[in-house]
């Protein structure tokens, strides 16, 4: 009977091992979290923020204005239990410089935005909900209509706005995404990833005591997100974020994840209707994506009407720096060739 109990405990700390050495987060993290805790931390909310009202959920929102307005507005929407600080400025800044006004949201279940308290599976939300937080935020800021820029969930997020509220999005630009994440067919994530992602959250996330904890989880992740990608990633700023969260906002929601992976899961395809998208839409993928396959964006950018596509060798599931200007560039076309002005 001990040699059976043993067992299991021998494996998850093999497991732990191997996730630790494969993972492993810079030597110096230590010194500079601790580094990090010292200094003035820098401020990541900069716009004018208040919060929208959907079915008496509340929406925290930021808007950052172009100083050189052209009376467009650009929503971007982040991706599965990240907040809107995940947008780098080095994204947003080259619109705002074009005279375009951007709008970042914290998703419900995390940030500012109000934390679902009472979700249980049987009473559980989907992306069509999460889409009407979008279109909650528009309405309390008297916008019509917007371009949409989703990541992630948040092109799936998009994707929901450009099918049921055709009438308030002008664009659509869908960045490491899928149109169905269940897809049977299509090549799943490797299970090496899916050991690391577990792996991970037993070293740094079974308990989140700590705020270390909390900045090292995130700091990982993000480790993870970037697979083989063949850039470096800016380790203080990921910490720096992270504690802000902590200290300046309301921190991080243990269960969001497994809220949105819900959302994702129970919303299922939407192959048939992106087929009806007449919005004018624009496809971004990593082709080296170690959580949504490049496939997925082959296989979903061919069902919407005349979609622009651009696969990156080399991206991750993030958004490197190096790679912001070539986004930039096609974002921008699709843009302004579907301007209201």
């Amino acid at each position: 009977m001990l040699y059976m109990l043993i067992i299991p405990v021998l494996l998850v700390f093999v497991l732990l091992f191997i996730v630790y050495n494969r993972v492993r987060l810079p030597v110096n993290v230590n010194s500079l979290i601790n580094e990090i805790k010292k200094e003035e931390l820098p401020e990541f909310v900069t716009g004018k923020t208040g919060f929208a009202n959907n079915n008496d959920i509340k929406i925290a929102y930021e808007i950052l204005d172009s100083k050189k307005p052209n009376g467009e507005t650009i929503v971007l929407i982040n991706g599965l239990g990240q907040s809107r600080l995940v947008w780098p400025t080095y994204f947003y800044q080259p619109f705002l410089d074009q005279g375009y006004n951007i709008i970042i949201f914290d998703n419900r279940g995390l940030g500012e935005s109000d934390w679902i308290m009472d979700w249980t599976k049987e009473n559980s939300y989907s992306l069509e909900d999460m889409a009407t937080d979008a279109i909650a935020v528009l309405d309390a800021l008297n916008i019509t209509q917007a371009h949409f820029v989703g990541m992630s969930m948040g092109g799936m997020i998009s994707q929901r706005i450009a099918i049921s509220y055709p009438t308030r999005i002008l664009t659509l630009t869908s960045v490491m995404s899928a149109g169905f994440y269940g897809d049977p067919d299509l090549v799943s994530v490797s299970k090496t990833f899916y050991a690391n992602i577990i792996g991970v959250t037993l070293l740094y996330a079974s308990k989140l005591k700590t705020d270390a904890q909390k900045m090292k989880f995130d700091l990982s992740k993000q480790r993870l997100l970037k697979g083989k990608g063949d850039y470096k990633i800016d380790n203080k700023k990921i910490l720096q974020k992270a504690y802000y969260e902590i200290i300046k906002r309301k921190g991080f929601n243990s269960k969001v994840s497994d809220q949105h992976s819900l959302a994702i899961k129970i919303s299922g395809s939407r192959y048939e209707e992106l087929k009806n998208i007449k919005t004018p839409s624009m496809v971004i993928h990593g082709i080296n994506d170690p959580l949504i396959k490049i496939e997925h964006a082959k296989k979903y950018a061919t069902l919407i009407p005349n979609a622009k596509t651009l696969f990156i060798k080399g991206m991750g599931h993030d958004l490197p720096e190096k790679y912001i200007p070539d986004i930039f560039k096609s974002i921008l076309k699709i843009i302004t060739l579907n301007s209201t002005n």
